[in-house]
């Protein structure tokens, strides 16, 4: 008979798998996408991902401080930063 230890360990390897595939998703959305917006949004996202890895992986201050400090801060600065920013209304696209 399986024990509810194993079936506990399954399910918690099922959901760090399936973080981790979300996670590495968003990474490289971010790194691929062509609408800077996006790909901030993509990098808030990611550090969820990694975010919940720490929490599931019973590091819980971690996981806290990295939605405090890097999402709280550093991700809403690169937003402000990226829609703050003057963009030519009318200009080629590929003139960047």
């Amino acid at each position: 008979m399986i024990g509810l230890e194993t079936i506990g360990a399954a399910v918690e390897m099922a959901v760090f798998g399936l973080l981790a595939v979300i996670t590495v998703f968003f990474a490289i959305f971010v790194v691929t996408a062509k609408d800077v917006v996006r790909a901030g949004l993509a990098l808030i996202m990611c550090m969820f991902g990694v975010a919940a890895l720490y929490i599931l992986l019973n590091a819980q201050f971690l996981g806290i401080i990295q939605v405090l400090v890097y999402i709280g801060a550093i991700g809403v600065l690169i937003l402000f930063a990226v829609m703050l920013t003057k963009r030519e209304i009318g200009g080629e696209p590929g003139a960047d």
